[in-house]
């Protein structure tokens, strides 16, 4: 019988990853299904019982339900329990097991697709709030020589530090003002097409900034590139905890690099086609 998944979020029409789940099961052999749903923001609990009755075997978990899903999992990972979000569900015999692969994703985009290797380095980490939470722990679990986290509202940003303890340094972003091997843009600002006010002191030829956002060239990708660092966008992030799990629901590890590949060549195929006067006429 062909195993059911889904991702629940809301929008979720925007989703990729139907297509990266797809990707790996054809890659791997697997029998399954995965499909997208659009979850009442009042409804979410309720819809997740409708997919497990319906024989559903896990779930992914998008904006703005993580935190929700974090509440309904009687089970979590100490990933899941570091980030207070849950981004993966496994539903099995002895209720909802809630993980959280999104720290995982970072890092192995980071380590093996973009080859920035963190043990040593000097982290700058914007953002405190979910995103960043999830990066914290797998990213001090690379050892890197500082991490420092910068947020708008500093309290924020000096509660994960004492959460987390590790020797992690806070501040505001004005205080972020000396260069910084590594430079994570975890904020919401690129969402809205938006720059967090940062120093252009913390990137040298030698940085790496990376934004978690993908699928458009932010302002603070631009800000960074205008100041030396090389750039990075989330897409290689977004396949590699769709990948992590993957491998939770299935026992198999997926190859992403093809994943990736593919999806960098559909969004340059399709910027090209929005700039051609003949876009109209494509079949």
């Amino acid at each position: 019988m062909t195993d059911r998944y889904a991702v629940f979020g809301h929008p979720i029409a925007h989703s990729k990853s139907p297509l990266i789940h797809a990707a790996f099961a054809r890659q791997t052999g697997q029998d399954m299904t995965y499909e997208a749903i659009l979850a009442p923001k009042d409804g979410f609990a309720g819809s997740v019982a409708q997919f497990i009755a319906a024989g559903g075997r896990g779930a992914n978990v998008t904006v703005p339900f993580k935190e929700q899903a974090f509440a309904l999992a009687n089970r979590r990972s100490p990933r899941a329990e570091h980030a207070g979000a849950v981004n993966t569900l496994v539903f099995d015999s002895c209720g909802i097991l809630g993980d959280n692969t999104d720290g995982a994703g970072l890092v192995a985009d980071l380590s093996h697709n973009l080859n920035c290797a963190i043990a040593g380095k000097r982290v700058l980490l914007l953002g405190a709030g979910g995103a960043a939470r999830g990066g914290i722990g797998p990213l001090l679990d690379q050892q890197p020589a500082a991490l420092v986290i910068a947020n708008r509202t500093i309290s924020r940003a000096q509660a994960l530090a004492e959460l987390f303890g590790h020797g992690i340094t806070a501040c505001g972003f004005n205080a972020a003002n000396m260069p910084f091997d590594l430079v994570i843009n975890a904020t919401a600002a690129s969402l809205a097409g938006e720059l967090p006010p940062l120093s252009p002191r913390v990137f040298t030829a030698d940085t790496l900034a990376y934004d978690m956002m993908y699928g458009r060239d932010t302002p603070f990708l631009a800000f960074a590139r205008s100041h030396g660092a090389a750039t990075a966008d989330g897409l290689g992030m977004l396949v590699e905890q769709a990948a992590e799990a993957f491998y939770l629901w299935r026992g198999v590890r997926p190859d992403t690099a093809p994943v990736i590949a593919s999806l960098r060549q559909d969004r340059l195929e399709g910027e090209s086609l929005a700039a051609s006067p003949l876009r109209g006429l494509r079949t």
